[in-house]
């Protein structure tokens, strides 16, 4: 083991280290409903003035998004929230300590969707659902609480890869205009690009190489669409007038290095970008495990950032 690791996240990996190895590689259902039963128990969350979930109407049926409002007077601005889990696991219950925080200490709605999963519904329909989420808040559906023209967008690990692609679909589209995007642990380019950190914390580190691997298998069957844009930002042939992005990577993460190199991508096409390495960090240390010293201080870099933007 590494002797950078935070001490926290080296009793983390620890702990699981000591489970017994499955017999046999899981299927994506078995993984998913693996990682429902064994996501870890919240800490104290943040108070904030109330907690709504609402159906909105997606390109393949309703979508669930639950909004956060902040005890704050008048209309608020909005942070779409993006979950991760390489767009075959997890659901909006997981972050619900970094949406409150992020909701109470920037003063923001934050109007987390809960998008269709592969491989029963590849790629496109993540980015699809999450697309119509955004224009569902440009068009006013969050209510009088929430301003419809300012909405920033994020998310964590494939979260972050579909923040962008989102943000990518806006630009080309014509709107809705997106004031900035969050992206933690994000999921910018493939196993096979030739990363350092892919051959550096392959194993050991939480999420795996094989396991994003895996993920991919199931949100891209047809190894041609890797090359598209809407799927891996990292091959987009231009990214100008794409948002300002705040990027969060962490040290021991095999995504550590195409998402530092996607932020230059960003910046050598004139985009603003704040750049920061969790250092002693494992993927996950932001909205999954939340009982690590370094996550309450990263829901603060986040709502420290979105004040910023929407001051």
């Amino acid at each position: 083991m590494t002797v950078g690791l935070d001490p926290a996240v080296r009793a983390l990996l620890d702990q699981a280290a000591s489970a017994p190895a499955p017999a046999r590689p899981p299927t994506a259902v078995e993984l998913r409903a693996a990682f429902a039963a064994s996501r870890p128990e919240p800490g104290p969350a943040a108070p904030v003035a109330s907690v709504t979930d609402h159906l909105v109407p997606g390109p393949g049926g309703d979508l669930r998004v639950r909004l956060y409002l902040p005890d704050a007077p008048g209309p608020v601005p909005v942070f779409l929230w993006i979950h991760g889990g390489g767009w075959t696991l997890g659901s909006i219950d997981e972050n619900e300590v970094a949406s409150r925080a992020v909701c109470a200490a920037a003063s923001v709605a934050v109007a987390a969707v809960e998008y269709r999963l592969a491989p029963e519904h590849p790629y496109p329909a993540a980015p699809a659902d999450c697309y119509a989420v955004l224009e569902w808040l440009a068009g006013g559906g969050a209510g009088q609480a929430v301003m419809p023209s300012r909405v920033a967008v994020g998310g964590e690990s494939a979260g972050g890869n579909l923040s962008t692609v989102v943000s990518l679909l806006a630009r080309d589209r014509g709107g809705p205009p997106i004031a900035a995007q969050v992206l933690i642990c994000p999921v910018f380019g493939h196993p096979d690009d030739g990363h350092a950190s892919y051959a550096d914390f392959a194993t050991g580190y939480g999420m795996t190489a094989d396991a994003m691997r895996f993920f991919f298998a199931q949100y891209v069957p047809d190894p041609a669409l890797l090359a598209e844009p809407y799927v891996l930002p990292s091959r987009a042939s231009d990214l100008a007038g794409l948002p300002p992005a705040l990027v969060l990577t962490a040290e021991y993460d095999v995504l550590r290095d195409e998402g530092e190199a996607f932020a230059r991508q960003l910046s050598d096409a004139g985009v603003a970008v704040d750049l920061h390495r969790y250092a002693g960090q494992i993927h996950g240390f932001y909205g999954l495990y939340t009982d690590l010293p370094a996550s309450a201080r990263s829901h603060a870099e986040v709502a420290a950032y979105l004040r910023g933007i929407f001051a």
